[in-house]
């Protein structure tokens, strides 16, 4: 229903993204409503196409005047992300399974199956993750600007080990491969090679209001949301009762409350990450 297996249907989906979305991929690609990216990492995962062809094309696309070359570049880095991470894969035995900073190995991960199953499910209350997360289960993909709102979410505000969300996405993932998926959870748990910082914590209201401004993608997988205002789509518990009423949402029982407080866990998560700061 989503996706079209095959090397020809690789083709096809790079032709047109380079004829598309690539001439604006640097801005559109953190917009999820929109299919500003180039969805080829199921094709890569499953060797329907080389990251070489995919190269190649693009360069074609920028010597012909077709394609901007600074478009290109943005794109053409994520390519080498990948490639990058197989060479993480490669050279560290217990990449999947140790983190690659040592002193995270000492980092005091929850362990909470029920926090667990409600991120799993899409049932945080917190819209931009539960969008996330049904996306992946439906489809088998999800949006990568959301994979780091939803990887921040479990590792800082749930404190849940990055494992966690590397097994998750492993097992519901088309694109999962070893490399990539390690690579870029380890890359939101702040403990792997060149990762984003532990203490930079994603708000995932602001996160939700700065690249779903309309709402547009919560209303397509949080469809009990859909007629809340786009003003308070992304935070629906500050809502005034009215609004909730108007929408049809009751907190608590058509959409969760939220399962943590903002403030609270990104508290937690700092106070955790001063135990191994030294």
């Amino acid at each position: 229903e989503t996706w079209t297996p095959g090397e020809p249907a690789a083709l096809q989906r790079l032709g047109r993204f380079l004829s598309g979305a690539a001439e604006k991929y640097a801005e559109g690609r953190d917009t999820p409503s929109e299919e500003g990216t180039s969805r080829l990492s199921p094709h890569l995962r499953f060797g329907e196409i080389s990251p070489r062809r995919i190269w190649s094309r693009t360069m074609a696309s920028v010597e012909a005047g077709d394609l901007d070359a600074g478009q290109a570049e943005k794109f053409l880095q994520e390519i080498v992300w990948r490639e990058f991470s197989w060479g993480l894969l490669y050279h560290n035995d217990d990449f999947t399974t140790e983190e690659l900073q040592p002193k995270f190995r000492k980092f005091p991960w929850r362990d909470d199956g029920d926090a667990r199953t409600a991120w799993e499910r899409g049932m945080t209350g917190y819209p931009i993750v539960d969008a996330g997360m049904r996306q992946l289960y439906e489809t088998g993909w999800m949006h990568n600007r959301v994979r780091m709102i939803v990887g921040s979410f479990l590792v800082k505000h749930l404190l849940l080990s990055w494992r966690d969300g590397q097994r998750w996405f492993w097992d519901t993932l088309v694109d999962a491969d070893l490399g990539n998926n390690t690579a870029g959870w380890q890359w939101i748990g702040g403990c792997g090679a060149d990762a984003a910082p532990y203490f930079r914590i994603f708000n995932p209201m602001t996160q939700g209001a700065k690249f779903d401004s309309e709402g547009a993608y919560v209303r397509r997988f949080v469809p009990e949301l859909a007629d809340m205002p786009s003003k308070h789509i992304h935070e629906p518990w500050s809502a005034p009762a009215k609004i909730l009423y108007d929408a049809g949402v009751v907190l608590g029982d058509t959409y969760p409350e939220p399962i943590v407080d903002h403030k609270a866990g990104r508290e937690r998560a700092l106070q955790a990450f001063e135990t191994i700061k030294g």
